[in-house]
């Protein structure tokens, strides 16, 4: 069995990988001490090999026998094993979002991150439903459920949750103000996108992928198609894992 254990800013990802396929897969939150939860994951599996990436790539390596993989080059690799004619990627996780893009062999030609607001993450969005009064399942359902939106001017975190305060105090519905959000943070996404460049094999992973409303309107943001794998946030956890399959056959005596 080979692992791969993506450690980020919000949860730790687990992919277990049999023969080539996927055995197991898990998502937990990253607790108070997050190298401690991945021990914990890594121990109840036992792998021949693992392999880590995300933010906390470097502190599991310093408690486990684990190699690393950039968050990048794991996410081209896992979002290829879901589609292989993947030509762009766009991952949006918690606390960062990135666009990257591939040559034709899947190789990382070029990418662009946003990690330095949160606007665009799943945590301004996370933001924008607690303001709203909404889990994230009732964020999502109300902002499917109506047409209209009203532009949201500013997209930084603190400057958005003021105005989304003023739109509830002028009186304009809830849901309508979801669906602004969403619009919102799709134009940002989308401006990243165009920025790198992307054709018709765009794969969108990480956790705001499990949205159905952003999705949507991404797509018809972009006019493409947009490719969701079945589990979008163990994107970058797969193609560590696979990373892991590559090491240990690189080393294998059998080889």
């Amino acid at each position: 069995m080979k692992v791969g254990i993506d450690l980020g800013s919000r949860t730790i990802k687990l992919v277990a990988l049999t023969q080539g396929a996927i055995s197991f897969h898990t998502v937990v939150e990253s607790s108070f001490e997050p190298h401690r939860q991945a021990l914990s994951l890594l121990e109840q599996h036992c792998p021949a090999r693992a392999v880590a990436t995300g933010y906390g790539r470097h502190l599991i390596q310093q408690h486990a026998e684990v190699d690393l993989i950039t968050e990048i080059k794991a996410h081209a690799m896992g979002a290829r094993y879901s589609f292989p004619a993947c030509r762009t990627i766009l991952d949006v996780g918690g606390q960062d979002s990135k666009v990257i893009a591939l040559t034709a062999d899947g190789k990382v030609q070029s990418f662009q991150m946003n990690d330095k607001c949160a606007a665009g993450t799943g945590r301004f969005l996370e933001m924008m439903a607690v303001s709203l009064g909404y889990s994230m399942a009732q964020f999502s359902e109300a902002a499917a459920g109506i047409a209209q939106a009203t532009p949201i001017n500013s997209m930084c975190a603190v400057f958005a949750e003021s105005e989304v305060v003023s739109l509830k105090n002028s009186g304009m519905p809830p849901a309508e103000i979801a669906r602004s959000v969403c619009l919102a943070v799709v134009n940002r996404l989308a401006t990243m996108v165009r920025k790198v460049g992307y054709g018709d094999h765009l794969v969108f992973s990480g956790g705001v992928a499990n949205n159905p409303v952003m999705v949507s309107l991404l797509q018809q943001e972009l006019g493409v198609p947009i490719l969701v794998p079945d589990h979008p946030s163990i994107t970058g956890a797969l193609g560590a894992a696979l990373q892991a399959e590559l090491l240990h056959h690189r080393d294998s005596p059998a080889a």
